[in-house]
C-alpha cells in the first residue's frame, strides 16, 4: 500500500474545517475491508477509513481503490497499516464514527474488558458526541481457550453496569446502548465474518453503542 499519511493530514485539515462532507467514518480491524468500501460506494459524501494490523488482507482492495471509478476506483476511502496501540496521530479527533467489528486477540481483550489505554486509543481519534460501534461474536465452547486466556469476563447486563460502563466513562464515553442478539438478527452487517459466522447458532453476537463525551 502506498504511505497514506499526506492525504491523512489533508483529511485532518479539512476535517477541522467541517469541509468533510457528511464526516469521517474509521473502521478498527477492518480485515479485508470490504465493509468499509461498500459503505463508501453508497455514501459518497462520507470518507471511510479502513485501519488494521495486518496489511496482507487489504492488499488487493487497496489496488482496487485507486482505479477509474468505472473499474470500482473510490476517492472517499483509505486504508491504513496499524494496531490499536500505536493509532497514527493524523487520525486524532477526525471521526464522527468508529466501528470495531468481530475483533480477536488484544482488540477484542480491550472492548470487552475495557482496557483503558485502548480505549483511549479510540477516544482520542474521535470528536466529541461521535459514536463508537462495537460488535463482537462469542461460541462459549469454539473460543474457550481464547476467552481464557485474554480474562473476559460474562458479557451481561450485571457486568456491562457494573464493570464496563463505568471504565467506557472513565475513558470518555458514555455508553448509550448494549445487548446480545441472534447472529440471524444481524444480517445487515455486510461484513466477511457476520456472513461466515451467521449459521452459527451457538455464537452469541454482543453490541456496544457508546457515545464520545
Amino acid at each position: 500500500m502506498a504511505e497514506p499519511f499526506d492525504d491523512l493530514k489533508e483529511i485532518h485539515s479539512s476535517s477541522s474545517s467541517q469541509n468533510i462532507g457528511e464526516g469521517i467514518v474509521i473502521d478498527i480491524g477492518t480485515g479485508d475491508g470490504l465493509f468499509v468500501y461498500d459503505l463508501a460506494r453508497a455514501n459518497p459524501n462520507k470518507f471511510y477509513i479502513g485501519v488494521d494490523a495486518n496489511p496482507r488482507p487489504l492488499e488487493k482492495i487497496s489496488e482496487k481503490i485507486h482505479r477509474r471509478p468505472n473499474k470500482g476506483g473510490l476517492s472517499n476511502v483509505l486504508f491504513l497499516q496499524a494496531a490499536i496501540e500505536d493509532l497514527p496521530a493524523e487520525l486524532d479527533g477526525i471521526a464522527n464514527e468508529v466501528h470495531v467489528h468481530f475483533p480477536w486477540g488484544s482488540l477484542l481483550a480491550i472492548v470487552a474488558r475495557a482496557d483503558r489505554n485502548g480505549l483511549n486509543n479510540l477516544r482520542r481519534i474521535m470528536s466529541r458526541d461521535g459514536l463508537l460501534e462495537i460488535v463482537m461474536a462469542l461460541d462459549p465452547e469454539r473460543d474457550e481457550s481464547e476467552i481464557k486466556r485474554l480474562g473476559i469476563q460474562s458479557l451481561d447486563a450485571t457486568f456491562i453496569s457494573s464493570e464496563l460502563e463505568p471504565r467506557y466513562r472513565d475513558a470518555g464515553f458514555e455508553i448509550l446502548e448494549a445487548g446480545v442478539g441472534n447472529p440471524e438478527s444481524w444480517s445487515d452487517l455486510k461484513t466477511t465474518w457476520a456472513k461466515r459466522l451467521r449459521g452459527n447458532q451457538s455464537r452469541s453476537l454482543f453490541y456496544i453503542v457508546a457515545k464520545a463525551i
